[in-house]
C-alpha cells in the first residue's frame, strides 16, 4: 500500500473523529439547552398566573376610592358639577367620573387652606387628640403590660381577662357607660373626654404584653444580681427590646385616633372642638364637593405616611398578638 492510501485513510479517520466530536458537542449542547429550558418554565404555573390577576384586580378595585378622592380633588366645579350632576343637581341620567381630571387645578386646596380658619382649628384638635392619646398609652400602657408580664400579684389572671374582654366590646356597647362616666367629672363637651379614654385602653396593653413576655426571666434575673432596680429594668432592658411592640401600638393608635368620628360626635357638642376626620363641608352642594375631595386627602395622608413607616413594626406586632398563650 502506497503513502498516498495511507494519507487517504489518515484523513478520512481525523475527519470522522472530528464529526463525532461535533456531533458530541452539539448533542451536550441541546442537551444542557432544553434543561434550562425546562427549568426555566418548570416554576412557571398557569394557575399561579391567574391567582396574581385576581389579586392584582382586587388592588385596583380597592386603589380606585384613594384614586376617586385625589382626582375629584384636582377638577373644577364646573367638570364636577358635569361628572356628579345626577347625584348632586338631580340630573337625568348616571354618574360618571373618570380617574384623571380634563383640567387640573389646585383651587379647592387653595380654598382649603387660605380660606377656611376652621380647618386648621379642627387640624390642631386631631394633633392634640391623637399625640396626647400616644403619650398617654406610652406611659400607662407599657407600664401595665410590664406588670402583667413579668410580676405576679393576686387576681393578676383575673384583671388580664377583665382587660382581654374590655378590648373585644366595640364602642357602641360602651357608649353609654362612658358617657355617664364622663358627664360625672365634667369632662363632657371637653377634648379630654375624649384623650383619657384613649389614654387607657386596653388594646396596646394586650400587643405589648406578648413583646414583654418574651423576654427571658433568666436575664431579667442577672441584671437583678448585678443590682439593677426595678425602674432600671423597665427603662434599660423592658423598653428597648420590646421597641417594635411599643412602635406598633402607637402605629395603630394614631391611625385609630386620627379618624375618630364617633366619640366626638357622641361626647363634643361645641364644633370648634371638632377633629379633622369630620372636617367634612356639606357634599350635597357640588360647589362644595370639591373641598369636600381636598379635606378628605388631607385627612387620610398623614395616615398612609405613619402607615408606610410603621408598616414592618405593625405586622411584628399583628405576629405577636395571633400567638396563642
Amino acid at each position: 500500500m502506497d503513502i498516498k492510501t495511507h494519507m487517504k485513510k489518515f484523513n478520512f479517520y481525523c475527519a470522522s473523529v472530528t464529526k463525532e466530536r461535533n456531533m458530541s458537542g452539539m448533542r451536550s449542547y441541546f442537551k444542557q439547552h432544553s434543561i434550562r429550558v425546562g427549568r426555566k418554565w418548570a416554576g412557571f404555573h398557569p394557575g399561579r398566573m391567574i391567582l396574581w390577576l385576581f389579586f392584582a384586580a382586587l388592588a385596583l378595585l380597592v386603589l380606585y376610592p384613594i384614586v376617586f378622592l385625589i382626582s375629584g380633588s384636582l377638577m373644577g366645579n364646573d367638570e364636577l358639577a358635569s361628572y356628579l350632576g345626577a347625584v348632586f343637581l338631580g340630573k337625568s341620567g348616571y354618574a360618571d367620573f373618570p380617574p384623571l381630571p380634563m383640567f387640573p387645578t389646585l383651587q379647592h386646596y387653595v380654598e382649603l387652606f387660605l380660606d377656611s380658619p376652621a380647618f386648621f382649628v379642627m387640624f390642631w384638635n386631631s394633633v392634640k387628640i391623637t399625640f396626647c392619646v400616644l403619650i398617654g398609652q406610652f406611659i400607662v400602657g407599657t407600664m401595665a403590660a410590664w406588670g402583667f408580664a413579668k410580676y405576679n400579684f393576686p387576681g393578676k389572671k383575673g384583671f388580664f381577662l377583665l382587660y382581654m374582654i374590655l378590648m373585644l366590646l366595640p364602642f357602641q356597647v360602651l357608649m353609654l357607660s362612658d358617657y355617664l362616666v364622663l358627664d360625672f367629672f365634667h369632662l363632657t363637651d371637653s377634648l379630654w373626654g375624649i384623650i383619657l379614654p384613649g389614654v387607657f385602653s386596653t388594646f396596646p396593653v394586650f400587643i405589648m404584653y406578648r413583646f414583654f413576655s418574651e423576654i427571658p426571666d433568666s436575664l431579667i434575673e442577672s441584671a437583678k444580681l448585678d443590682g439593677a432596680k426595678d425602674w432600671q429594668l423597665f427603662l434599660y432592658l423592658a423598653l428597648p427590646i420590646g421597641s417594635s411592640g411599643i412602635i406598633a401600638c402607637m402605629v395603630l393608635g394614631f391611625l385609630e385616633y386620627w379618624s375618630l368620628i364617633e366619640q366626638p360626635m357622641t361626647f363634643l357638642k361645641d364644633k370648634s372642638l371638632f377633629p379633622l376626620s369630620i372636617f367634612l363641608p356639606d357634599i350635597t352642594s357640588v360647589n362644595k364637593s370639591g373641598m369636600a375631595f381636598a379635606a378628605s386627602v388631607v385627612t387620610f395622608l398623614p395616615a398612609v405616611l405613619v402607615f408606610l413607616g410603621g408598616q414592618d413594626y405593625l405586622e411584628q406586632g399583628i405576629m405577636a398578638g395571633a400567638v396563642k398563650e
